[in-house]
């Protein structure tokens, strides 16, 4: 357990067992407890950095930039853990810090996954794929849904449910606010991803409302090094979900590229 001091705010992180650095970036409804079913499966031969992004419980953000400052802050998070070779795994929200310092600095990025995000990338698929699925979160709600849980977890896994809904709680950021910045920060395109060649895993479900599956395809194809997976009978959040499979997935990823 560990705090970076940061000129406007406080980082909490924490690093894990030994090896070759992997870092986890958690989504809207998360934080570094998130990777719980993640981090004692890859703690074996990666060094597990978990984080919670400012404004997320115990970090804290004295700037009110919250997600503006994501990508500096992953920056400077790596900076003092003296990284200079990563693995990156972004989950939603955490797509936009991963891609964000995968872009900035491609050439400490040994590989990237990008799950169930298309991070700050838009293009008129990707656009026209969100535009399809609004209100959709808001009616889940209504339900007593969880958007990035699902109607499956709720009924096949209603402890999981009931876990991911307490920590989203814990966050105690305003949702609703960072979501309207995180749409506002979408300005890369295709021009801007010519020559991005950081191997990228995009992973999608085909039960995901929050970010639409047809949408990580797409970015999947825009990428040199894009490999696509779509998990079946799942939701939002693949690695709460269905932890085995998706650790799977990004362990054959990681083998791939190493």
């Amino acid at each position: 357990m560990a705090v970076l001091t940061l000129p406007d705010g406080e980082l909490y992180y924490e690093v894990h067992g030994s090896g070759p650095p992997l870092v986890f970036a958690h989504g809207l409804g998360g934080g570094f407890l998130s990777w719980w079913q993640q981090v004692p499966h890859f703690r074996k031969r990666f060094s597990c950095v978990v984080f919670s992004h400012r404004g997320f419980a115990p970090s804290k953000d004295g700037s009110g930039q919250g997600p503006r400052r994501f990508v500096d802050d992953l920056d400077a998070l790596l900076q003092h853990l003296h990284v200079d070779d990563v693995r990156l795994v972004g989950q939603s929200m955490g797509g936009w810090s991963c891609l964000g310092y995968a872009l900035r600095r491609p050439e400490k990025v040994r590989a990237l996954v990008m799950a169930c995000t298309t991070g700050q990338v838009t293009t008129p698929e990707i656009d026209a794929a969100i535009n399809r699925l609004r209100g959709r979160a808001t009616a889940a709600f209504m339900k007593g849904v969880h958007p990035a849980a699902g109607e499956r977890m709720v009924r096949d896994q209603p402890a999981m449910h009931e876990l991911y809904r307490g920590m989203d709680v814990l966050g105690a950021a305003d949702k609703r606010a960072i979501r309207d910045v995180l749409l506002d920060l979408r300005t890369v395109t295709a021009r801007d991803l010519e020559g991005f060649a950081v191997p990228t895993l995009c992973m999608t479900a085909d039960e995901d409302f929050v970010c639409a599956p047809d949408s990580v395809a797409h970015l999947a194809r825009m990428l040199v090094g894009g490999r696509f997976v779509k998990v079946p009978e799942t939701g939002h959040s693949i690695y709460w979900e269905r932890p085995a499979l998706f650790n799977q997935l990004v362990d054959e990823f990681l083998d791939s590229v190493e």
